[in-house]
């Protein structure tokens, strides 16, 4: 190695004649690192871009499927949002979708019931849209005391988890809206 390729290889040296000025890209990234790439991702049959489902913040996240099963899900370096980024909790979500104990089915405990059993889908909606109503329907009130119009019921309350993304809660509070509820509240907001 000739002196003048030795000096070049200082770290101090490639981030000046690179641009790199903050040490923060390719100029302290060895040969080694940026040749290795993650063998899952390159087995992936596609690529979907979603959102991590853990907050408000909405961090894009690239999630790679092969033969219909998520096998890892990355940061998306193109999201305005997070330019690439995952915090732990959005980092390990391909840990939420493949979890073995992960429950995948409708469970349902009558009242009073100690075991749970399983339902299939229309079922358990059926269930809660007739729940859904009756409360709505035993509660309303179309005016106060005095005559002025209310048009709510107060037998329906929504609280919203922070999982859910910006787009969701919005369905969910034009949803409830409609319906008559006026207490509608979100845990990333208490």
């Amino acid at each position: 190695m000739g002196l003048g390729k030795f000096v070049l290889s200082w770290p101090g040296l490639r981030q000046v004649t690179s641009g790199d000025f903050f040490g923060r890209g390719p100029s302290v990234t060895s040969p080694t690192t940026q040749n290795i790439g993650s063998p899952r991702i390159h087995e992936a049959d596609s690529v979907a871009r979603s959102v991590c489902p853990y907050c408000a913040v909405g961090c894009g996240q690239k999630v790679f499927v092969k033969d219909g099963k998520v096998i890892q899900i990355e940061g998306d370096k193109d999201s305005p949002i997070s330019r690439g980024r995952l915090c732990p909790k959005g980092s390990a979500s391909e840990q939420l979708i493949n979890a073995p104990n992960r429950v995948t089915t409708v469970l349902y405990r009558r009242p009073h019931g100690t075991e749970w059993e399983h339902l299939d889908l229309d079922t358990a909606i059926d269930m809660v849209t007739d729940r859904f109503l009756e409360a709505r329907r035993n509660h309303w009130e179309d005016e106060d005391d005095q005559g002025r119009p209310l048009n709510r019921t107060m037998g329906i309350a929504a609280l919203g988890g922070a999982t859910l993304d910006n787009e969701e809660n919005y369905l969910i509070k034009k949803l409830f809206t409609a319906a008559g509820a006026i207490q509608i509240e979100n845990q990333a907001r208490i």
